[in-house]
This record gives C-alpha cells, sequence and structure tokens, in this order.
C-alpha cells in the first residue's frame, strides 16, 4: 500500500541533500569542536560555518545563534534564562493561551516559582489582539512570549507589533517560530524579536537540534550548567552532524523557501476547497487570518477526529487530529477551544500539514479519502445522527 505523508508540522523527513550532508558529517566530523587538534578545529570549522547558515536563513548574526536541542529547550532556555535572570522585583510575563506545550510548560513553571502570569486569549480567528497584550502590562513585565505561527491552525501572530509594545515595556521579546522558519519569511531584524526559537525537524534536518536566536545585547542567563561552549549559554559538547544538517537544510531553505511556499499554498487551497466541495458540515479553522502555506485545519461536525485520523491511516493517509505532542489527549485541544469551538466541534477536527514531496496528485487522493471516511464514519456514529 503507497502511504502518503500529510503531517510535517509534527515533523518532515529528512532530505535527500541534508541526508547526504549529515552522513558525510557524521563519518569525518568526529573531532570535539573544543578540542585544539586538527579534529577538533575541522569540527569547529563546520560548527561555525552551519551557525552562518542558520543565521542567514533568519537575518541574525552568527554570534547571536545558539545551537540547543531542539525548539523545546529553545523555548526553555529563552523563558526561564530571561525571567530566572531578571533583576526585577515582583516579576510578571505574557504569553497567548495558543502557545505551544513548550511554552505553556515554561509559564506554568515560573508561575510556580512566583513570577505573575498572563495568559492573554486570541480572537475567533486565531490571532492575538495586541491591544490586550499591551493592557496586560505590569510594572514588573520582564518577558512577553508569542508564537509566530500555530502549530495547529496555523495562523500568523502580528510579531512586529507585540514586540514593539514589549519594547516600549522594557521586557524582553520571544517568539517560538518552530512553526514559521523556513514557511515564511522571517526575518529578526525586521520583527524586532529578542528570541527565535527553531528546531531542526520541521525543516527536513533531524531530530534533536535546534537554534536559538538571541540578540545582541539580551540579558540571558543559562540554565543547564557546566562547560562554557555556546558562549556560556548552552554547556555540553556541540551535536555538530546535527548542527551541519540544521545548516544545509536553513541553505537549502533560503534559496528555495518563496518558490515552495507558493506551490504549497496552492496546495492547500486545493485541499480546502476539495473537502469543503465534497464533506457537508465542514469548515476551515483559522481561515480568516494569515496562515503558513502548508497548514490546513478543518472541522467535521458528527465526527471524532480520532477515529478519522485511524481510518485515513489504515487507507496510506497520515494525517493529525492536533499536535502529537498531545496525541492521545482526552480533552479537545487548548488552540481549537481558545478560538471558541465547542468541545464536541473541537474533537472533530484535522489537521493536514504539507510538505516538499506532496503532489496535486496525492492532494486529490487525500480529498477522496476524507470525503468517503466522513461519509462512512458519519453514517455509524450516533453523535452525528444526534447532530443532524
Amino acid at each position: 500500500m503507497r502511504r502518503l505523508y500529510f503531517d510535517h508540522n509534527a515533523t518532515t523527513p529528512v532530505s535527500a541533500e541534508v541526508l547526504e550532508t549529515l552522513m558525510e558529517a557524521l563519518g569525518g566530523v568526529y573531532g570535539n569542536a573544543s578540542s585544539i587538534h586538527h579534529q577538533g578545529q575541522m569540527a569547529k570549522q563546520r560548527l561555525e560555518a552551519a551557525r552562518r547558515q542558520v543565521a542567514a536563513l533568519i537575518n541574525a548574526q552568527p554570534r547571536e545563534i545558539v545551537f540547543v536541542s531542539g525548539g523545546t529547550e529553545a523555548d526553555n532556555l529563552a523563558i526561564l534564562g530571561t525571567v530566572r535572570h531578571s533583576p526585577r522585583r515582583n516579576r510578571h510575563a505574557i504569553t497567548t493561551v495558543i502557545e505551544h506545550p513548550a511554552v505553556l510548560g515554561c509559564f506554568a513553571q515560573i508561575e510556580r516559582e512566583g513570577v505573575e502570569v498572563t495568559r492573554v486569549p486570541v480572537r475567533s480567528d486565531g490571532v492575538a489582539d495586541p491591544g490586550d497584550i499591551r493592557r496586560a502590562l505590569r510594572p514588573g513585565t520582564v518577558l512577553i512570549s508569542a508564537m509566530h505561527a500555530n502549530n495547529e491552525i496555523g495562523t500568523i501572530q502580528p510579531i512586529a507589533e507585540i514586540a514593539q509594545i514589549a519594547h516600549e515595556a522594557g521586557a524582553v521579546f520571544h517568539s517560538d517560530g518552530v512553526q514559521a522558519a523556513g514557511k515564511i519569511p522571517v526575518d529578526v531584524q525586521a520583527l524586532g524579536v529578542d528570541l527565535y526559537s527553531i528546531s531542526a525537524h520541521k525543516m527536513y534536518a533531524p531530530k534533536g537540534v535546534g537554534a536559538l536566536y538571541v540578540r545582541k545585547g539580551v540579558r540571558l542567563g543559562a540554565i543547564q550548567f557546566g562547560g562554557h561552549h555556546e558562549r556560556d549559554r548552552r554547556p555540553g559538547t556541540e551535536n555538530v552532524p546535527g548542527a551541519v544538517a540544521l545548516g544545509r537544510a536553513a541553505e537549502w531553505l533560503a534559496a528555495n523557501q518563496e518558490r515552495e511556499a507558493a506551490r504549497l499554498s496552492v496546495l492547500r487551497d486545493r485541499l480546502e476547497n476539495g473537502i469543503l466541495t465534497r464533506v457537508p458540515d465542514s469548515g476551515v479553522n483559522g481561515q480568516a487570518a494569515p496562515r503558513t502555506p502548508n497548514t490546513s485545519n478543518l472541522y467535521f461536525d458528527g465526527v471524532q477526529g480520532e477515529a478519522m485520523v485511524i481510518a485515513l491511516d489504515l487507507k496510506g493517509f497520515s494525517v493529525s487530529s492536533g499536535s502529537a505532542c498531545s496525541s492521545g489527549a482526552v480533552e479537545p485541544s487548548h488552540v481549537l477551544t481558545a478560538i471558541g469551538l465547542a468541545p464536541e466541534r473541537a474533537r472533530g477536527c484535522l489537521r493536514f500539514s504539507l510538505g516538499r514531496e506532496n503532489t496535486e496528485e496525492q492532494v486529490d487522493a487525500l480529498v477522496e479519502a476524507v470525503a468517503a471516511t466522513a461519509a462512512h464514519l458519519r453514517n455509524v456514529s450516533p453523535a452525528h445522527k444526534a447532530y443532524a
């Protein structure tokens, strides 16, 4: 059975050019980048070349890139490293209710440590109102964190405006850019962000490596302790092959992102229009807001999303009912309920996230499978009969 993958927001396959670079680095760049001998210096050179490639993708300076183990560590370092080391008294931090669990978990932790936290709601289109963030400011606000693009519905937040609000208040601004980098243009200088998280495995590179942009002059304390790696920001021997692979992925995206985004946007619209035409009582979540070009989240009234995922998987299609980090959760998605969906409708949602290998033919096959699956599940579903 042919398998078709439509879950790129969960993770991406390693691309051919990245795999070639990774295998070469694993076999030939085995030195410790902190060693002064030949192999160590070779590793150091490759590490710094990767740092330049990642920096170029987001218009940063290489020295502002800190290599970490992935998006979750980047978010932890940004949030905990800022708040715990702030000299302000009565510390306060602001975030939105639709953040990834990596951010929400950090905010829950700093709240346990005595920091006041405000979680700002979003509108029904999945976008936070900058005015709400401004109204949430306090004299002790030290950090604002708002994701650039949402992992479940793809909505893009007004990051530049929020960054300006943060800076006017003397606060540091962090953005989780894991679902934005490589999909939409990211210019950290133009956006005005102080801290920006990215993850390799969302960009056709391996899992276990990522980066945090730290604007020059931003005060950031370490949250792990040991050596003096990464300019004293992240101790531990660097994952040189992983960083090299991330660098190659960033290089490819810098050259091809605009063309690929345009292609994926056409495919996403084809997918949505096909499903909406074929499947009654369905709709697109966050459709009214700017979205990443590859992400579509649809509701199917009277159908359980998990049942749809399983049925489509049996037909060879890999999709998601939401964030992979929340798979198996009994409660409906916090993102979907935050935009106003009733729990019943939120449980009947699917996320489709497209990638480099997807084609028109694959999208059309997915539309047929979704239409047939939804019709079948509704025929046997008491919930849909009650809804109808």
